[in-house]
């Protein structure tokens, strides 16, 4: 999943206050932790760089999370 840094006329902000390791995040999600680490290395989220640790912002998790969400339908309104 490609998150856009400006996405929906925000920008990402740079001064997050939690941050997550790719560990905690796979656990957020529900999403392996290679696909994380996937995601980080073709640069499709972004993420910081401390020493040789990453950290995702929790508001890429929860954007993430949010973009995701899809309602319950009724089942009397499913065309088959």
């Amino acid at each position: 999943m490609n998150v856009n840094h400006q996405q929906r006329g925000r920008a990402m902000q740079k001064n997050s206050h939690q941050l997550l390791t790719v560990v905690e995040a796979a656990a957020r999600t529900g999403r392996k932790v290679s696909t994380w680490r996937r995601d980080i290395l073709l640069r499709r989220i972004p993420y910081v760089k401390i020493g040789r640790s990453v950290r995702i912002p929790v508001e890429v998790v929860d954007r993430l999370i949010r973009d995701g969400w899809r309602d319950a339908v009724d089942p009397g309104d499913v065309v088959t």
